[in-house]
């Protein structure tokens, strides 16, 4: 990411706005934010309804700051409570953004009855059209989209690019910044995002659950962080104590996760343990715990515990 790039674009006066990602399943938008921002903000993997809550991620330089929000993807036809909470986070980003980024995947199909036409039609502020995988598909394939959307949605600019190829970035971030308005930060300038240590603690386990099950088990799991303590070893070196539960919704789900002797929730902690510390920059001791909460995707006691309510 070039900053020189970005701050020749504009006027040298302090530019600050919120920057609202949203997109279906799977269309790249975390890949996207972790992109610009230039930090690994949002957890990634091949697997649909990886982001589960709304997720900022805010880059500063010296005459801007970009208020990224990184959202679930829209669920057309929510099964669970919990479908249904992520969707009102993408729906909230209409409401409290100075520019909205629509991230379209252009392997996937043109649905007219896409759930986010409606959504985006409801917005004020301009919206830029992401094309997003364009090293995948041919050049047609760009102009056909770029019609088709542009007759079900007023956007004021369109932009193909390869997100994981991090193509592109630079050029979207000047025109991104042409969006927003003249205004004073709204944080500090070496702060990078709104959530505490320990969500990103909990994303980082839940991404190895995304990465090392099959089938269903990550979709029945969430991760509570219940204690995060950071101390000193004998020896006087830092070290951060992280006490962590895992909740499925049946017995099956957790010998599963568990493995056979254990092995599997062995792997995990292991894997999520080494990405924890590279994290806190400090040694980590984490205590994995698999617990069954029958349904908690659709009881609203367990969703406003983990944090969709």
């Amino acid at each position: 990411m070039n900053e020189e790039v970005i701050e020749t674009a504009i006027n040298k006066s302090f530019r600050t706005g919120f920057v609202n990602i949203i997109g279906r399943p799977n269309a790249g938008k975390s890949t996207l934010m972790n992109a610009l921002v230039g930090e690994h903000m949002s957890i990634i993997t091949h697997k649909p309804q990886t982001t589960r809550h709304r997720i900022i991620g805010i880059l500063t330089g010296e005459h801007f700051q970009m208020v990224f929000s990184d959202t679930p993807g829209y669920v057309k036809t929510p099964t669970y409570k919990m479908h249904k909470a992520m969707n009102r986070f993408v729906e909230g980003t209409v409401e409290d953004a100075d520019l909205m980024l629509f991230v379209f995947d252009m392997t996937e199909e043109l649905e007219a009855d896409n759930p986010l036409i409606e959504v985006l039609n409801k917005t004020e502020v301009p919206i830029l059209l992401i094309l997003n995988k364009k090293d995948l598909v041919a050049e047609q394939r760009i102009q056909d989209a770029t019609g088709w959307w542009k007759k079900h949605v007023k956007f004021d600019d369109v932009v193909a690019i390869s997100a994981l190829k991090d193509a592109q970035s630079d050029s979207l971030l000047e025109k991104i910044l042409n969006y927003l308005p003249e205004g004073p930060a709204f944080y500090p300038p070496d702060q990078l995002t709104d959530r505490p240590e320990r969500f990103f603690v909990s994303e980082i386990i839940r991404e190895k659950i995304l990465k090392l099950y099959d089938d269903e088990i990550p979709y029945a799991c969430e991760v509570s962080i219940e204690d995060f303590k950071e101390t000193k070893t004998n020896a006087g070196a830092d070290i951060a104590n992280i006490r962590a539960t895992i909740y499925v919704m049946r017995e099956t789900q957790k010998a599963i996760l568990l493995g056979k002797g254990g092995s599997a929730i062995k792997k995990l902690g292991t894997y999520a343990r080494k990405d924890i510390e590279t994290f806190l920059q400090t040694k980590a001791f984490l205590d994995l715990t698999v617990k069954v909460r029958d349904n908690w995707r659709d009881d609203e006691q367990s969703l406003q515990r983990f944090g969709y309510m």
